[in-house]
């Protein structure tokens, strides 16, 4: 078994809402082998992975899928179940998986995760086990599985972020994780704001730096009349001496650049103790403080946005005797509690033995077999950060207003909007200032798992009051507008831009010829994919994103979002069959369902209600329907229409709209200039669309109509999409039509324009597209077309030079042997042989390729023209 390709899709995705890999394989000869009659390997499996008995597989029961390992079941089923079970093992709630035949030996699986990288390592060790259970060669198991946990445990989202995400999706916001960093933006656009842990997009930067500098931090609180430990910066053994002398016994010595306590060491009582752990400290640190000891409670306060929110008293870890076991071994038990983790991921630290911890017993006279009497508290190390397996006790209530106080103005004497104060006194429901309690650091990026996770009291939601603070009201995302479909999706992507952006909106849009921010283009290409839509969602200038969504990208890595406002669906026809595996019209309505399905409840899907295979996915959808029609009397449109729903379509030869059993105007489809005097039907209904897209944004329909009546049919507005170009006497149009449905659109929208001479084409269609759909619209050209060039596009995607032109000619001699034709296989060779071989009054239309290079032709005409008339009036 081995793997052919790997697919990670970030978000809803045509084989899953949820996040999930898709791995391709290939069973080399075992498709048809169960695993029953692979000798030992059903139980090995079972002993490796026992998580696999858990696994019900689809029958209502524990042990289900060991019932299938016995009944006989196939490999690729197996390794999306070890996918799933390996991850379970790991603490990754994940239970979606499936997988399925593509042809022969050719599967794929699809498997829900959690973590990317994670399930990366996961998938090639699944297949490596189940290659080793088949040859019965066996493979270093648990050092895999120890490198699954190094991995899990760089990419695993810390408490403090998770809190903060989980704060964000109470709010139906969108967390996209930034790279493979540890850095998470929350939100998209104008409304996005990032996060490192507990660092906000508005923290300052000196804030955080000085907060680092415990020296410098110190002089600035003192300098506020603010408590804090007497001490100074320590060069040498002299000098650490005579401070320690005018401070007074028991002193602190600490870096002056730390976090989690490291380095510090507490409760120092003598000269020769003092000297001892100065010299310790200097192997590992240069820059060394010396502060006053002071004995008392150890309290965490955090402060976010300038205001108290949570505090804590923490105590440092501890166990408690039973007269049985020794230090190590109450210590290992500890450690087993399902609340502590290795780090951060969990509630709770494990408690590490290393020489700080030995040296804290080594004060009191213990060491690690030492067995403490039943109920004898031993404390295990001097500071309590939770860190270093520490626990918190909630006191937020017992906090006095002093206090508070106190805490506030040394968040802002640092500049910090989010900080943890760390306060020793007695009581934190006495003033420090009357309890001889001292402020001992400012903590930048502070830790809030604490608070979320006390060991005893009220629990709080600190991740919420620092997700509330990013935004001076409730927190909340950007309108995103997806666009889908088989024709007219560019057109209605630009249309709905182009009104929104006349409303003072900063838009962010992607189509199918690159990114824009406004009007500027800050890339050329085919953007309607992930990678595109992905750069406007994180651009922090757009208020409204408008993405064209295509079926490519749907296929190949989801959504980029979580959920769009509104989603539109053209249509769905016959385009792009045999590609990626969508073999049918079905399989490819289902694929464009995925836009619809992916709408927030109180968004909208507009949807063309004349549209044979749009229909047949509407029971998809979640969110309200809006339809729109050539005819009011389509029963999509009455049912809304009775339902006090939104309605659009034409009557009178006006866009009208009912929404709330009220009828708007919108414009008249003759005065509709994309429609071209309302012979360009295609694009009527492309301006429905877009009308259904802005009312679901709440658009004022007089903003709707002055919006339409000034987007032009030109290159300036819509460019590529039938722009008309005069040459001399005669007339170029340019479309991108470049399947069955968009060819019938354009070629009988210029059967409509009067005093055509000829009608000349210059043909072609993508090397991917099936043979049956170059011969329909070779037909089509036949029956309507006066002269036709056949030509092909540079990029042949996989065929043989000459190989569409060939198709396309038979398919054409085939319904009219006396065509006009001709092969021309460059696409601007064949515009000029075209311009050559037109007359006046004649159109030339051209299914272009690549625009820029066909205008150059076109403008070159333009500025010979001009200058021939220069000339003239210059004889003149």
């Amino acid at each position: 078994m081995k793997i052919i390709q790997k697919r990670i899709y970030e978000g809803q995705n045509i084989y899953s809402h949820k996040k999930c890999i898709k791995i391709d394989v290939d069973l080399e000869g075992y498709s048809e082998i169960p695993s029953k009659e692979i000798p030992n390997f059903n139980f090995n499996l079972v002993n490796m992975v026992p998580e696999l008995k858990k696994h019900r597989c689809g029958i209502d029961e524990d042990g289900g899928f060991v019932k299938r390992l016995q009944e006989g079941t196939y490999l690729a089923h197996i390794c999306e179940h070890i996918i799933i079970a390996l991850q379970n093992n790991f603490g990754i709630d994940v239970s979606y998986g499936k997988s399925r035949e593509i042809n022969g030996n050719i599967y794929y699986i699809i498997a829900q995760y959690e973590y990317k990288n994670t399930v990366i390592e996961i998938a090639n060790v699944a297949i490596d086990l189940i290659n080793s259970l088949i040859h019965q060669i066996p493979i270093n198991f648990k050092g895999r599985i120890d490198i699954i946990k190094g991995i899990l445990k760089n990419e695993q989202m810390g408490c403090t972020t998770k809190a903060i995400c989980d704060a964000a999706k109470e709010y139906s916001l969108p967390v996209m994780q930034l790279g493979d960093s540890n850095i998470y933006q929350i939100g998209y656009g104008k409304m996005s704001r990032v996060i490192e842990a507990s660092i906000g997009n508005k923290t300052s930067c000196v804030g955080v730096d000085i907060s680092c500098d415990k020296f410098l931090t110190k002089q600035l609180l003192r300098n506020q009349s603010i408590p804090v430990a007497e001490g100074d910066k320590v060069f040498n053994i002299i000098g650490l001496l005579q401070e320690a002398e005018r401070i007074g016994y028991p002193v602190v010595l600490k870096p002056q650049y730390g976090n989690k306590g490291q380095g510090v060491i507490l409760d120092i009582k003598n000269q020769k103790q003092l000297v001892e752990s100065y010299i310790n400290l200097r192997k590992n640190q240069k820059d060394i403080i010396i502060e006053k000891y002071f004995h008392g409670k150890d309290y965490r306060v955090c402060v976010v946005n300038y205001k108290v929110v949570a505090a804590s008293l923490r105590l440092p870890p501890f166990v408690i005797g039973n007269g049985r076991d020794n230090l190590k071994k109450l210590i290992n038990i500890l450690n087993e509690d399902s609340l502590r983790g290795e780090d951060h991921e969990k509630a709770l630290t494990k408690i590490k033995i290393d020489a700080e911890l030995t040296s804290c017993l080594s004060k009191r006279k213990f060491n690690l077999d030492y067995i403490p009497k039943s109920g004898e508290e031993i404390i295990l190390r001097e500071n309590a950060n939770i860190s270093t397996g520490g626990i918190a006790i909630d006191c937020t209530d017992e906090i006095c207003e002093a206090n508070i106080d106190c805490c506030i103005n040394a968040a802002k004497t640092l500049g910090l909007d989010i900080c943890g104060v760390d306060i020793c006194t007695r009581n934190i429901g006495i003033p420090i200032k009357e309890s001889n309690g001292v402020i001992l650091e400012i903590n930048a990026a502070p830790g809030i798992r604490m608070h979320h996770y006390p060991s005893e009291g009220k629990k709080r939601n600190v991740g919420k009051a620092i997700l509330e603070m990013f935004y001076d009201q409730k927190p909340k995302n950007i309108p995103v507008v997806s666009i889908t479909g088989t024709n007219g999706k560019t057109t209605t992507t630009r249309l709905i831009s182009h009104v929104l952006k006349k409303m003072g909106n900063n838009v962010g849009m992607t189509c199918t010829d690159g990114i824009y921010l406004n009007d500027k283009c800050i890339h050329k290409g085919d953007d309607s994919g992930f990678n595109s839509a992905k750069t406007i969602l994180m651009n922090k200038d757009v208020d409204v994103a408008v993405l064209e969504t295509a079926r490519g990208g749907l296929i190949k890595r989801g959504l980029a979002y979580d959920f769009a406002d509104v989603a539109i669906i053209t249509n769905i026809t016959n385009d792009h069959l045999g590609l990626d595996g969508i073999n049918s019209i079905e399989e490819l309505s289902f694929t464009k369902a995925l836009v619809g399905e992916a709408v927030k409840k109180n968004g909208f899907v507009v949807i063309n209600a004349d549209d044979e295979y749009s229909k047949t996915i509407i029971n998809r959808f979640e969110a309200e329907n809006i339809y729109f029609s050539k005819s009011k009397e389509n029963q999509l449109i009455q049912e809304n229409i009775s339902n006090g729903k939104i309605a659009i379509f034409i009557e009178n030869d006006m866009i009208c709209v009912i929404n709330k059993n009220r009828q708007y105007e919108i414009i008249s489809t003759k005065d509709l200039p994309i429609s071209y005097d309302g012979k360009l039907e295609y694009n009527i209904e492309n301006a429905m669309a877009a009308c259904g897209g802005l009312i679901a944004l709440k658009v004022d329909y007089c903003m709707i109509s002055k919006g339409f009546m000034d987007f032009k049919l030109n290159n300036e507005y819509n460019n590529g999409r039938f722009n008309i170009y005069n040459y001399g006497d005669r007339k170029i149009i340019l479309d991108y039509a470049h399947n069955i449905e968009g060819y019938k659109a354009v070629i009988s929208s210029l059967k409509r324009i009067k005093g055509i001479n000829n009608l000349i084409g210059v043909i072609g269609i993508p090397g991917d597209r099936k043979n049956d759909v170059g011969y329909s619209i070779g037909e089509i050209c036949a029956n309507n077309l006066d002269k036709i060039v056949i030509k092909e596009d540079k990029d042949r995607r996989g065929r043989k030079v000459g190989e569409i032109a060939e198709l396309l000619e038979k398919a054409i001699l085939k319904t009219n042997k006396n065509a006009n034709l001709k092969i021309c296989l460059d696409e601007v060779e064949a515009l000029k042989y075209a311009i050559e071989i037109s007359e006046k009054d004649d159109i030339i239309v051209v299914f272009y390729e690549k625009l820029d290079l066909l205008l150059d032709v076109i403008k070159e005409e333009q500025v010979n023209t001009r200058n021939v008339l220069d000339k003239k009036y210059k004889t003149v």
